[in-house]
């Protein structure tokens, strides 16, 4: 290849890997086999195409190369070991000198063993580039591997090394003087025209699904295009800035974005349809969050259908719930207070401002619904329950009432507390629903149960 005349190489690149026209540059002229420095570092955040145009770089160099994964390295030596075997991998060996067969099965446990082995594999090759890819993220290194790794091109003329990194940090290789290509984050232009070179198409999830007048490949394309535009504005540019993110989510939302196209409601080209049909696609984070568990209903919907099944509760299993909510959330001395019939509830009046009691509260009470239910007798429970009623209700010792009460019991509505000391009512229970389901099923039945509950 004509080393002169780069713009070649360019060219060719700049389709294969597009919004990478200036590192595509930088590389080859750093890269070439006439001149160039010995230790090269290529920075930028994760998935903007570091280790791609580096490779696709080698590749139409036609220089010899190897790639090291640091993410598949365990230890160090696990790392030193595969680098000598990716040499030998790299098709070097028949013009390597009798040194290479002993370098690939020798053993490598420390750096300065790695630098005698790669130079009798490498003793008379041509230029050579050893690329470590993610290297500031290896295992158990030590403080001196990477700026050993930096120095090898000083000890072996014929090696170039490339070190990909996230972040470079300034001492991070002890020596000054090396070049840095960095790579930044993709643009909004330049992320939607990588992810349109493989978009996605409109394919029913059966055969069944079939439409009369299925869109043809260049509607589903410009579908495509429309739609990735509208995902990098609401999520892909806060939280999906990464290509590898932003076309994950926008798998994620292609199918339900394209249902209504495949059930017949719209057409390919009715986009702003489309955007105000699935709007709450694009207002949801549901898609950034990788999850394998299929989320149920909503806690608003749940909670809705709890009532709706207590509301269902027969007349006086109604009233036995508020009762035993009202057992438990009210003291017994206030018992007379709120339920005996001929007794007058006084109205507690709140002092002016201007008073000193007002200005100094000594005691203040915490509210009994925070504290818990509390444990109560049965007796207790069924004399509430008489008392609120209509009509005096039914006599408290009646079969029907305590089949209810078990049958409470059984759904858990009402917790079984004690056994109490042997006699008939002493046994102990505790209400076990909320506040919000005894207001709603009291109302259902008739019972303002802020009117009997304690402060």
């Amino acid at each position: 290849m004509d080393l002169n005349l780069p713009e070649e190489l360019v060219l060719a690149l700049k389709d294969i890997i597009p919004g990478r026209e200036p590192q595509i540059r930088q590389l080859t002229s750093l890269l070439s086999p006439v001149s160039g420095p010995s230790t090269l570092v290529v920075h930028g955040t994760e998935a903007t195409g570091k280790s791609t145009t580096t490779k696709a770089v080698l590749k139409f160099l036609e220089n010899p190369f190897a790639i090291i994964r640091s993410q598949e390295c365990v230890t160090t030596r696990h790392l030193l070991e595969r680098t000598i075997a990716a040499v030998n991998k790299a098709g070097i060996d028949e013009k390597a000198g009798d040194g290479a067969l002993y370098a690939a099965n020798g053993r490598c446990e420390s750096i300065s063993a790695f630098i005698v082995l790669l130079q009798k594999t490498l003793p008379s090759v041509g230029k050579f580039t050893l690329v470590f890819d993610g290297i500031d993220r290896q295992r158990d290194a030590s403080p001196t591997l990477l700026p050993a790794i930096a120095r090898l091109g000083e000890l072996i003329t014929n090696l170039s090394v490339i070190l990909i990194v996230t972040v470079p940090q300034p001492r991070l290789l002890h020596r000054p003087g090396i070049p840095h290509i960095r790579f930044p984050p993709y643009t909004k232009a330049e992320a939607l025209q990588i992810v349109s070179l493989s978009p996605l198409v409109l394919c029913p999830s059966s055969p069944s699904d079939l439409i009369p007048n299925m869109p043809k490949d260049e509607d589903s394309q410009w579908l495509w295009s429309r739609f990735c535009g509208a995902v990098w504005d609401s999520l892909g540019q806060g939280a999906a800035r990464d290509i590898t993110s932003f076309r994950s989510v926008c798998s994620q939302l292609w199918k339900p974005f394209t249902e209504p196209i495949l059930k017949g409601d719209y057409g390919v080209r009715e986009f702003a349809k489309l955007m105000v049909r699935n709007r709450a696609l694009f207002q949801s984070e549901a898609a950034l969050t990788k999850s394998i568990i299929t989320p149920n209903t909503s806690p608003t919907s749940s909670k809705s259908a709890v009532v709706k099944a207590l509301l269902a509760l027969p007349f006086y299993s109604a009233y036995l719930l508020v009762a035993a909510y009202l057992a438990s959330y009210n003291p017994p001395r206030l018992d007379q207070t709120f339920f005996t019939k001929t007794s007058e509830r006084r109205k507690r009046r709140r002092a002016p401002p201007s008073t000193p009691n007002h200005r100094k509260i000594k005691n203040r009470k915490i509210n009994r619904r925070l504290l818990g239910p509390q444990a109560f007798v049965l007796e207790r429970w069924l004399a509430i329950f008489s008392a609120i009623v209509p009509d005096g209700g039914v006599k408290g010792g009646g079969a029907d009432v305590m089949g209810q009460i078990a049958t409470l019991g059984r759904l858990g509505l009402v917790t079984r507390a004690g056994t109490g000391d042997g006699e008939m009512g002493g046994e102990k229970w505790r209400a076990n629903v909320g506040w919000e389901v005894v207001r709603g099923l009291g109302r259902a039945v008739g019972c303002e149960v802020e009117n009997y509950l304690a402060e």
